[in-house]
């Protein structure tokens, strides 16, 4: 089985990206590959991107609040494009109830500051390979 590619993302004016890198790190580590687009992205340029990288997940790094107000968007421009990419977030500032919130918006998975690097590579797997599974 391939490795799952992961596009790692930082959306709005979030300029903290010590952890999208530590995420990226952790991840690649794990022997998944890593696309990384950086800081100052918006729901439009991370859809396509996923869409044109053909990854398995997006995970979005969030040190502001941020998130909360363009994941929908994002959710919706991959729904438009016919995509099944699953969306993870990932952060400092993500609490019990913004994750309850999210995922009842459709946001796969959360990881806040207790999160642990086994878990999220863990949990990433583990969406990449129902994502396989479902023929995706």
């Amino acid at each position: 089985m391939k490795p799952p590619r992961v596009l790692i993302a930082i959306m709005g004016l979030d300029q903290h990206e010590v952890g999208a890198m530590a995420a990226a790190r952790i991840l690649r580590d794990a022997g998944m590959e890593v696309i990384y687009s950086g800081r100052f992205n918006m729901p439009p340029s991370v859809a396509r991107t996923a869409v044109d990288e053909d990854v398995d997940i997006i995970g979005l790094s969030c040190h502001s609040w941020e998130y909360l107000y363009y994941v929908d968007e994002l959710l919706d421009l991959l729904r438009a494009e016919g995509s099944d990419i699953p969306v993870v977030v990932g952060g400092s500032v993500v609490t019990p109830a913004d994750e309850q919130d999210l995922v009842s918006r459709g946001v796969a998975a959360c990881f806040g500051p207790t999160s642990t690097p086994d878990g999220m590579v863990a949990a990433i797997q583990g969406l990449a390979d129902q994502r396989a599974a479902a023929g995706a």
